[in-house]
Order: C-alpha cells, then structure tokens, then sequence
C-alpha cells in the first residue's frame, strides 16, 4: 500500500454521477482529495447555446469533508430557462484549487469520455420510453458487471447505434455493507487510512474505536464474532429470538460486515469509481492460515470487477440515475419483523451499525434523487460534519432514523413513483416475529393519491409486488413456524394488510389504464403480465423484474423452482383461488432463446421499452456483453 501520508492522490476521487434532471434543474455528485471550488458549464449541443456556466456558490455547491483527504460535493443547479427536450446536452465540471490552474474532466479523468468527445453530456427525457433499470450488484459475485453492457450501448449510440436509454434506475442493494469479501474488506481499511476517513467511537462493542477494527484478530473473515448477539445468531436455525434482549445481524455472509461510516464510506468510493485502486495493495499477510485459500479466490474475481469500473463511471457521469435502498444496502432481513428492530435498535452498537450505513446511503445515493424533498436533511448532515470529525455521531443517525421521505417522484410521463419498503413497515401487532408489511397504511394511501388522475405510472418497488408463487408459499410456511427470517419472507404477500391494499390499489376504478412494475432483489428476472379478471375496463399491468447487475441465484435450485411453479400455479391452475390474488389473471412473458423457463438467471439490467402511443410494452435484459434477450409473450 502506498504511505497515505507520501501519496499524491488525484484530485477526483469519485464522479462526476449525473443524478436528478429535471426541466430547470441539474443535481450532480462528485468526491475530490481536496477542498476546492467548483465551475459548471452547460451547453446546447446543436445550437452551441450556453445554458449555464459560472462559479457555483454555496446555495449551488455543498461541500462535506468526509476525511483529511475526502470531500464530497452536492451540487445542484436551477436554471434560468427550461432544458431542451430530447437534445444533447454537454456539461464540464472544472476544479480551482487555491491559486493553482482550474482542472477540467478531461485533464483530470479522461478515460471518462467516450471517444471523439470533449466532455460529459445527457440527454434530458419528458417522456419516457426506454428505461434502464437493476439491482443487486455485488463485487465479488463471480461474474461480469452489467454496467459494462449499458456502457457499450450507450458508445455504439454515439456511432450511430440506438439511441440511449433515457435514464437509469437502480432498485435496491447498490452495495452490500453486510456481505463484504476480504480483499475488499482490505482496499476499504487501506482506502480509510490513505483519505483520513473520520474515525468514531463505539459504545458496547468489543472494540472502542472503530480504527481498532483494522488489527482486531477477528477482523477478517470473523467479524460476526464483534457482531452483538453472537449467541443468538449461533441459534438461528433452532430458534432465532432465544435471547429476545440481544440484538441480532442475520446475514449469512456477515464475516465481513461493515461496521463504522468509515468503512461504509471508503467502500462506496471503491465500488463506484476507478480513482483510488492505484493506490491499494491487495495481499493475504493479514489473513489467518485457513482462509488464505478463499481469499486468493475473492481476490481473482475482484480484479476483474475493478477492471470495469471505468465503464461503470462512464455510465454514471452520462445517464440520470436514481436509487433506492433495500435490505443490503443497510443489511440484510433489516426490519424485517418487528421483533428484529426492537432488538437490533434497543442495542447502542448494533443501531449505530445500522444507522451508519443509513448515513452512507444518504451521502451517496439519498440525496441525489430528490435534493428539494432532502434539503432539510442535507442541512443538518453537513452540520454535523467537520474537518475534525462527526460531531454528536448519535444525534446525527437519530434524525436519520426518523427522516419520512424517501421516497420520490418524477413528473414524466408515465410517472415514476419510487417506494420507501423499508422504513414505512407495517409492523404485526399480534406476532413481533411475524414479517412486517413492506409498507405502513398510511404510506399506502399516499401512494393511490399519487396515483389518481395518471394515464400511466412506472412505479419501482424494491421486492417484485407479484413473486414467484411457489417460493411465496414456502416463505409461508416457514413464517408460520416463526422462521420468517430464515428464508427472507420478505415479499408483499407476507403480511395480510399490505397484501390486500396494495392489490385493492390495482383493482381501484381509478387506477391509471397502463401501470409497469419495476422490481429487483430476487436475483433472477421475469415479466408477468396482469389483468383483473370479471372486468371489461381492467388496468393493464405490466411487471419487469430484474436481477441483478452482478449476482444469480443458485442456477439448480431455481430452474426446479421455475417447473413446480409452472406446474402448479399455471394461469388456469385451481391453487390460484387459494392466493390473495385469485381476483386477477397473471400470465407469464418467457425469455427467447431459453426453452421451458419463465425465469431468466443471468447478471444484467432490464430494459423497459414503451411505444410513444403507451400500447406496446417489451422488455429485455442487457448482459456485460450487450447481449439482448427478450421476455415473450406466450401465445
């Protein structure tokens, strides 16, 4: 590793990511090394008409020193004039430090750009009709970046190809905090030391800082043993709330789970940028004997993701992207049932674990997506920031904790509503082990608010709202035996009312005529058609679920999944009337090219493709490669 106090580190660090665009409006975030000032310029492509261009100013630019070495930068700009529609838009960021020359992207970063361009540049998209969209993208899953694929379609627009998605959507576990392989685990230590990342205390944990972590013994590949509830997590199988009072991490990868905002921090800086693996020496010297083997495995699938990770800055810098967490993104079954919270949140270490990973969702992905709705949490995030540290670290995740809008909207056409499934639980009042509702009464209610008086709606929903059945009904039957944390019962079947309102929702004489599910977290893709049945006037119900970017699921398992699925809860099957949703007919869209299978089992990004006049919906998933299958209609 290079001495964090000898190395010359590039100015940008992270970014630039093109996030929120709206017709005056341009968000963007960046990380440099350095404080700096920051100038922005917006071009018209074909009229070579300035739409902006000057030094940003503090109600323009917020700048929050993660480290002695780290500072992240929110920048959002209105605009004086609306943004050209469907036209070319080029932007530079250029960077001023103290006397020295301001440093454009291309000086700075120019594998950034895409060949025989100068700058960075978007497209800005009313109405949509082709949207990306994925989740689950996991480091050391061996396989290639997704990413990868929308990086070559969006180079081969640039040569004449088709044209670009409009915008990029990411449906949850952008990052795995819990599961965490050990030479990542390692560039995070190394990244945390060489940028001064903000150390934190840490009450009721074996540890007293979280800087201890770096030389614990137990630091790679044991991490559950510095989990709290250790004994409870042991007893999982046999009985998961043995020790009610002990709070518990349910992850079965959490042998690595990430711990301070430190470390949380550093990753996001590893798995979204290229800039600092330069600087990281990847070695087993501090791994104990027995797991030197895996390691060396981890380390030769890792490599192969960060070679990619120019690809996936290129995407970033020239698509508007949106997120939204899921479980992984904080860890894993997070408020799951209520039992789970009232003792993962009863606990100072376990809640500061979670409560950090929070905060780093809201530096890297929250913020991002809606800067107005957040501007009251931003304003208190960066108050708590300081060259010198956290200040009042706990007082910081407790507003965090209590922050009621993340969720969001954009004002295309179709609508896209993005869901909170996280934290607006509708918790079981009867059974703290129950699983809770993916979303409360009230969060419900606004959503059909939002709903009323739209033509169309794409709404993004973490968890698909109609699953595989079969797998829902093996959920059931673990959740009645109280094991619904061992099998991730986490679908919007699982709990009674979230179940009979969301579906209401779609049965509702006001529900707009064409509504398109985006979905992920299953780590396999299908599309389902859906319509109610009884009625000539039905919603047409479109469901695309797509997972993930960089993860499967066990290829064996699910392809005898697939068949039981398809033999016993087939369109015309009888066991549909015993489901929740036997009030409507479902019928599923099969993958071209993979006989006998509705269920598509390959890394990639789903592409949604809507006719201008909103009667054709197709659906494809996007490999690294950019290999195209289509999801067919069963005629």
């Amino acid at each position: 590793m290079t001495d964090p106090n000898q190395a010359e580190l590039p100015l940008l660090i992270l970014g630039p990511m093109l996030r929120r665009v709206d017709s005056q409006q341009v968000v963007l975030q960046c990380a440099t090394s350095q404080p700096c000032q920051i100038t922005l310029s917006l071009t018209e492509y074909s009229q070579q008409g300035v739409l902006f261009s000057q030094q940003l100013d503090s109600g323009q630019h917020r700048c929050i020193p993660l480290g002695q070495r780290a500072y992240l930068h929110w920048i959002q700009v209105t605009l004086d004039s609306p943004l050209p529609v469907d036209t070319k838009i080029h932007y530079d960021l250029s960077f001023s430090i103290e006397d020295r020359h301001p440093a454009s992207l291309r000086e700075l970063v120019p594998t950034l750009l895409y060949e025989e361009h100068s700058d960075c540049h978007f497209f800005y998209q009313t109405s949509l009709t082709n949207v990306m969209h994925g989740s689950c993208r996991k480091p050391h899953y061996d396989g290639d970046d997704a990413l990868a694929g929308l990086d070559g379609l969006m180079a081969e627009e640039l040569q004449g190809g088709k044209k670009r998605p409009d915008l990029l959507i990411m449906t949850g576990d952008q990052v795995y905090t819990d599961d965490v392989c050990g030479p990542l685990l390692q560039a995070i230590h190394q990244t945390v030391q060489l940028l001064g990342l903000h150390d934190e205390k840490l009450e009721g944990a074996v540890v007293n800082n979280a800087s201890e972590l770096f030389c614990h013994p137990l630091s790679f590949y044991q991490r559950e043993q510095l989990l709290p509830g250790l004994e409870a997590n042991e007893g999982v199988a046999s009985t998961f709330f043995a020790a009610k009072r002990k709070p518990v991490f349910t992850s079965v990868n959490a042998q690595n789970h990430l711990i301070s905002a430190a470390e949380m921090i550093a990753m996001y800086l590893l798995v979204w940028s290229p800039q600092l693996w330069r600087y990281i020496e990847i070695t087993d010297d501090c791994v104990a004997q027995k797991y030197k083997q895996r390691f060396a495995r981890e380390k030769a699938v890792l490599e192969t993701f960060i070679k990619q990770l120019e690809s996936a800055q290129r995407v970033f810098a020239h698509m508007p992207t949106y997120m939204i967490f899921d479980d992984h993104d904080v860890t894993d079954d997070w408020n799951l049932t209520r039992s789970w919270e009232e003792a993962v949140y009863g606990h100072p270490f376990s809640k500061r674990i979670i409560g950090n990973a929070l905060l780093a969702y809201s530096l890297f992905q929250g913020w991002g997506n809606d800067p107005e709705t957040l501007a009251p949490l931003a304003e208190r995030i960066s108050a708590h920031f300081s060259k010198q540290g956290i200040a009042e670290h706990d007082a910081l995740l407790d507003e965090l904790y209590e922050w009621p809008h993340w969720d969001y909207k954009l004002d295309t056409s179709p609508v896209v509503l993005v869901l909170d499934t996280r934290t607006q639980r509708w918790r079981s009042e009867s059974n703290g082990n129950k699983p809770s509702g993916l979303m409360d009464w009230e969060a419900l209610c606004e959503l059909q608010q939002n709903m009323i008086g739209q033509q169309s709606v794409i709404m993004v929903s973490a968890a698909p709202i109609y699953g595989v059945k079969l797998i829902e009904a093996i959920q059931k039957v673990f959740t009645f035996f109280g094991k619904a944390l061992m099998v991730d019962a986490e679908n919007w079947m699982a709990h009674k009312g979230t179940a009979s309102v969301i579906l209401n929702i779609f049965r509702h004489i006001r529900t707009p005529p064409l509504f398109v599910i985006l979905s992920g977290d299953v780590h396999y893709s299908f599309v389902y058609d859906v319509s109610l049945r009884f009625r000539r006037n039905s919603p047409r119900v479109v469901q695309f679920t797509c997972s993930g970017i960089k993860n499967c699921f066990p290829n064996t398992l699910l392809r005898w999944l697939d068949r039981l699925n398809q033999l016993l809860f087939a369109e015309k099957s009888p066991l549909n009337w015993f489901t929740r949703r036997r009030y409507m007919r479902i019928s599923h869209r099969y993958p071209e090219g993979h006989e006998n299978t509705s269920l598509l089992n390959q890394p990639g990004l789903g592409l949604l493709e809507i006719s201008n006049d909103q009667k054709t919906v197709n659906c494809s998933v996007i490999d690294a490669k950019g290999h195209r299958t289509t999801f067919l209609a069963d005629d």
